[in-house]
């Protein structure tokens, strides 16, 4: 059996403590305090994060990425999507997730997707053109953060030149595994990671909900 070095380095993490954070160290994220009025006109309060990075003039903070593993010369395999193992401080866990990341000022959604996909996983990526390409501006838990994304959707192209050895540029506190599994088996994919002990982002685990949706009701 073949060991994943970086599944190896992902299994050393852990996490040492916890505490609270006074807000004027905050880097990356703070908690705000609303006041507002409900329909009734009570005033009430609600607590909630804040994102500390989002570019001046953006209206997101970053993107995930659906990408979609295809190769012209073998047209009766079928679609792969991308999908990373990464441990995260807040869940304590190794998650699955999509690729995705923070975007840069005065960047384009469809931009910073592929200069992501291609940093994360060394894949070069083309955004899907039939207008498919792009979503809405998506929260990710309303309720308790502003936190925002579109999700774009690339393909990638395995028989290209550029993607028949990609290699990942990880920035030194980042240790990243990227793995593919048939899109048409993510719901299953999925509870088997989950038994084996995953967290499952939900981005993936909504992906999967929808594949699963289509098939269990021939929708097409």
């Amino acid at each position: 059996m073949t060991v994943n070095p970086a599944m190896v380095l992902l299994a050393k993490s852990k996490v040492i403590k916890t505490e609270p954070l006074d807000q004027k160290d905050a880097k990356w994220a703070t908690l705000v305090k609303t006041t507002y009025t409900d329909p009734n006109g009570v005033e009430r309060t609600w607590e909630s994060g804040e994102r500390l990075t989002r570019p001046e003039g953006s209206d997101i903070d970053g993107v995930g990425i659906l990408a979609i593993l295809q190769d012209p010369s073998k047209p009766d395999e079928p679609l792969r999507i991308l999908l990373q193992k990464q441990w995260r401080p807040p869940v304590n866990a190794i998650v699955i997730e999509v690729p995705a990341g923070l975007i840069d000022p005065k960047e384009s959604a469809e931009t910073c997707a592929i200069r992501e996909l291609k940093e994360e996983t060394g894949y070069v990526g083309e955004v899907i053109t039939d207008g498919f390409g792009v979503s809405p501006v998506m929260f990710n838990d309303p309720g308790f953060c502003n936190t925002n994304l579109r999700m774009i959707h690339l393909t990638v192209n395995l028989s290209h030149p550029s993607n028949r050895n990609p290699v990942p540029e990880l920035e030194d506190n980042e240790f990243i595994e990227t793995f593919s599994v048939p899109l048409k088996d993510l719901w299953s994919e999925c509870q088997k990671f989950e038994k084996q002990g995953f967290a499952i982002d939900a981005r993936v685990g909504t992906l999967a909900e929808g594949v699963e949706c289509a098939r269990r009701w021939n929708l097409g």
